[in-house]
């Protein structure tokens, strides 16, 4: 750990292998997440669990803290006519606030990204010099022994979402359920909730805002949720605007379901193209 080096962007959580129809690629939202930030210009560490089976050179140009496991964590998602069928064949070692460097704890924008129950909540107050970030997803699922994954509720979301900066969710994450959004934006500072195409609502201060993407022609969706987040609390970080960041993000995201997997991460151009749009 001698030679890691401070870092602007801290993310907590697992790298995925997802097993697909054209063979195991790397995923997991500190991927999507990482990539994308530092595309931003951000100097980017991730706290991970991870086995030979994961292709961490995607993420060159990361410094990586990475806890000994045999396998990662191993996802396969089937789209079915009631939607998508996910399941869990393998879980690497969870993470606690003991594993993060010295060195990153007191990183200016911390990311807990959990995606199957493997970032201890407790993270959520641990970073006192730190804005702290969640994607809550990992904690709103379980599984059977056969690996079946299910939406669960988030066990002491309201201690959490009390201590963080903002929280970015999907519609799925939260299987629609509009009242929940509701009592959570009420609990925590601010709260994006992300509606793929529809684009996303922001809840800040009591308001709420939609936003909606510039139109494009979707060819994959696969971690446009992910670097939506990324993009949102690292231009909030920039801005100190809220509506900024969630206007810059929606659009970025959208940028990135044109291209398949890690090529949706936003390129420079994209980047400083959404910077300079305005409002309409």
């Amino acid at each position: 750990m001698s030679d890691l080096r401070p870092v602007d962007y801290l993310l907590i959580g697992h790298v995925a292998v997802d097993l697909t129809p054209s063979g195991k690629q790397l995923g997991g939202t500190v991927s999507y997440s990482a990539l994308t930030a530092r595309a931003m210009g951000m100097n980017v560490g991730i706290v991970t669990s991870a086995g030979q089976d994961a292709p961490l050179s995607l993420l060159d140009g990361i410094q990586i803290f990475n806890l000994p496991t045999e396998q990662s964590t191993v996802f396969e998602n089937v789209k079915t006519e009631q939607g998508r069928k996910q399941t869990l064949h393998h879980q690497a070692a969870k993470i606690a606030f003991e594993h993060v460097p010295q060195i990153w704890r007191d990183a200016p924008i911390v990311h807990l990204a959990p995606i199957a129950q493997e970032v201890d909540a407790a993270l959520a107050s641990q970073f006192p010099d730190s804005w702290v970030g969640v994607t809550p997803q990992g904690w709103m699922r379980t599984w059977d022994d056969n690996g079946s994954v299910s939406a669960q509720a988030w066990e002491n979301s309201e201690q959490v979402l009390g201590q963080i900066g903002g929280v970015v969710m999907s519609l799925e994450d939260i299987n629609h359920n509009l009242e929940l959004v509701e009592w959570m934006a009420h609990h925590t500072r601010l709260l994006c909730l992300t509606e793929g195409e529809q684009g996303a609502v922001l809840h800040w201060h009591g308001d709420r805002r939609r936003y909606r993407p510039i139109k494009v022609e979707e060819v994959d969706a696969t971690g446009a949720g992910d670097i939506f987040a990324a993009a949102f609390f690292a231009r909030l970080y920039q801005t100190k605007d809220p509506w900024e960041a969630a206007r810059f993000a929606t659009n970025l995201a959208a940028y990135s379901v044109t291209r398949v997997g890690l090529q949706g991460i936003p390129t420079h151009a994209e980047i400083e193209h959404c910077k300079m749009e305005v409002l309409s």
